[in-house]
């Protein structure tokens, strides 16, 4: 195991479960970082959460989860509540905004009731980034947050690119990128950086809820000069460099992790 990081060092990944925030959390932990892992599940998907809580403690760190829906208030609280008590002298050395929960309909349809409502759309910006404010808010107030903290939140090309039926998630995309260089003119002066990672094309489970994402593995296959997809484990490593203290002049970007994929035009 390479160790990057200090005992008292923690991660709170928000969507600790699959994908990106998986890989990142097992990363972070491999080079010495608690984990603080947030995330939904029902009871078939619960043994993959142990398995991800047992490689984090096999590698010698601790693994502090909790299943709740990290959009909800009360449930925030709660987390930075229990995080506070467990970490003591420690703080939060990374937050990792990874949540993929929102409604994929068009915006118009012919029918009504195949468009997106109010409340769908307003799910969509909540979870997918406004909570992420909400976070970054309650950590500071527990002191969680301080000089030396590295916030991150995955976006994607939705945030530059309309798709059929991804339109609130597009949205979402955009306001978090937007909210990344709010908190950076806001809170630079504390020592916090803040970045949001644009991940290449990833076969996550995310990404197989939108409808045509065979198309989209496909283009990706063909535009990215490394011939393959990119993985979550590629954003994670690359999200345990950018967390070195090193790298406290880096901030308020957006940062592509997909090997060249977004320099290429449609082949």
């Amino acid at each position: 195991m390479t160790e990057s990081f200090g005992a008292n060092d923690w991660g709170l990944i928000l969507g600790a479960s699959s994908g990106f925030g998986e890989a990142t959390s097992i990363e972070l932990s491999r080079r010495g970082m608690n984990i603080c892992g947030v995330h939904l599940d029902r009871r078939a998907t619960l043994p993959h959460v142990q398995e991800i809580v047992d490689a984090i403690q096999k590698n010698g760190r601790t693994a502090l989860f909790f299943n709740v829906n990290a959009a909800d208030e009360e449930k925030r609280r709660e987390v930075i509540a229990g995080l506070k008590a467990q970490i003591g002298t420690g703080f939060v050395r990374v937050l990792l905004h990874s949540l993929a929960f929102g409604t994929l309909k068009p915006l118009v349809a012919e029918s009504v009731d195949d468009q997106i409502t109010p409340a769908q759309m307003n799910m969509t910006l909540d979870v997918m980034a406004h909570s992420l404010v909400y976070w970054v808010q309650d950590a500071i107030r527990a002191g969680l947050l301080r000089d030396g903290s590295r916030v991150y939140a995955m976006t994607s090309l939705g945030s530059l690119q309309a798709a059929p039926t991804y339109g609130a998630v597009s949205a979402a995309k955009s306001a978090l990128e937007s909210h990344i260089r709010q908190l950076t003119m806001e809170l630079s002066h504390m020592g916090i950086t803040f970045n949001a990672i644009r991940a290449g094309v990833t076969e996550t489970p995310s990404l197989q809820k939108i409808p045509g994402h065979e198309s989209m593995i496909l283009s990706a296959l063909k535009k990215n000069p490394s011939g393959r997809l990119t993985t979550p484990i590629d954003v994670a490593r690359a999200i345990a460099v950018l967390a070195h203290p090193d790298t406290y002049w880096l901030t308020g970007n957006v940062i592509n992790v997909d090997g060249g994929e977004m320099i290429v035009g449609t082949k």
